[in-house]
C-alpha cells in the first residue's frame, strides 16, 4: 500500500459523523445489548479440536451428521453368532 493510500484511508477513518445521524441517539449505547438473544436464536456448536481436523467446513460437519441420522434409522437386524447354544 502506497504511503497517499495509507494517508487518504487513515483520514477517511478519522471523519466526523455525518450530518444525517443523529449523534444523541448513539451516545447511550450498550455494547453486546442483543448478545443473549441472538444466541437464543442460533445453534452454534464449538467442535472438539480433532473434529475440528477432521471435518473443518460447515458442509463437511452436516454431511457426517445427516449420514448419522441416516444410519440410526436403519432396522437392525438379528445376526446369528456361531457358537451359540440355542
Amino acid at each position: 500500500m502506497s504511503q497517499e493510500t495509507t494517508t487518504s484511508t487513515n483520514e477517511e477513518m478519522n471523519d466526523e459523523l455525518r450530518d444525517e445521524y443523529d449523534e444523541t441517539m448513539l451516545k447511550n449505547g450498550v455494547r453486546g445489548k442483543y448478545t443473549e438473544r441472538y444466541a437464543r436464536g442460533t445453534n452454534v456448536v464449538k467442535l472438539a479440536p480433532d473434529l475440528a481436523r477432521a471435518f473443518p467446513t460447515e458442509e463437511a460437519v452436516n454431511e457426517a451428521l445427516r449420514l448419522v441420522m441416516q444410519m440410526a434409522r436403519i432396522p437392525k437386524r438379528e445376526v446369528d453368532i456361531v457358537g451359540t447354544k440355542e
